[in-house]
């Protein structure tokens, strides 16, 4: 998104860069809080979703899987869909970006990149509550969203260019920091196991 939503792009389709943003960064929030709510619905389901031992322990292997695959940089299961580039140019900013976060937030409408989008879906449903579950797809929208906000200062070609160049590059970093999450996460789900 980074390459297709920025101010010099909106101003140059007669659009307001503040209002897309928002409007993107609410359909992410919203898709992800209502698929996070439909998860932890269905974890609750079959006498309050199993143990909580048995949830930290579906937890800590999904985390200890989504690590070894980002860690070796294997392509997890995806479709191959984008959001409609089309919409740019159709659509009031507000509407592709209401339209464009939506699907964004839910994480599994469009090419999955990382584990780590299983990951947490799959913790929302280990919840075992709808509230929990809201909880966990906010965040996870709010997160998806947030890039959006660094390209708020790209107004000419050459600084749009050199900033996706600068995010290109930083993907090895970005791929550690996503590993050691997963870690994080199943280390965290393990120790809960342990302490039970």
């Amino acid at each position: 998104m980074l390459a297709s939503i920025h101010p010099l792009g909106e101003r140059a389709r007669g659009q307001r860069f503040s209002i897309t943003v928002v409007a993107l960064t609410i359909g992410s929030i919203g898709g992800a809080a209502i698929f996070g709510a439909l998860l932890g619905a269905l974890g609750s389901f079959g006498g309050g979703g199993g143990s909580v031992v048995l949830r930290a322990v579906v937890l800590a292997v999904a985390a200890t899987i989504g690590a070894i695959v980002d860690g070796r940089t294997r392509r997890v299961p995806s479709w191959h869909r984008q959001v409609n580039e089309d919409w740019l140019g159709r659509y009031r900013g507000w509407v592709y970006g209401f339209g464009f976060g939506a699907q964004l937030g839910v994480g599994v409408l469009t090419i999955v990149t990382t584990a780590a989008v299983y990951l947490t879906w799959i913790a929302a449903a280990m919840t075992s509550s709808p509230a929990r579950g809201l909880v966990v797809g906010a965040s996870f929208g709010l997160a998806r969203s947030v890039p959006l906000f660094a390209s708020a200062s790209l107004v000419t070609p050459g600084s749009i260019t050199a900033r996706v160049s600068r995010w290109e590059a930083w993907n090895g970093i970005f791929g550690t920091v996503t590993v050691c999450a997963e870690i994080t996460t199943a280390c965290a789900a393990a120790l809960a196991v342990a302490f039970r």
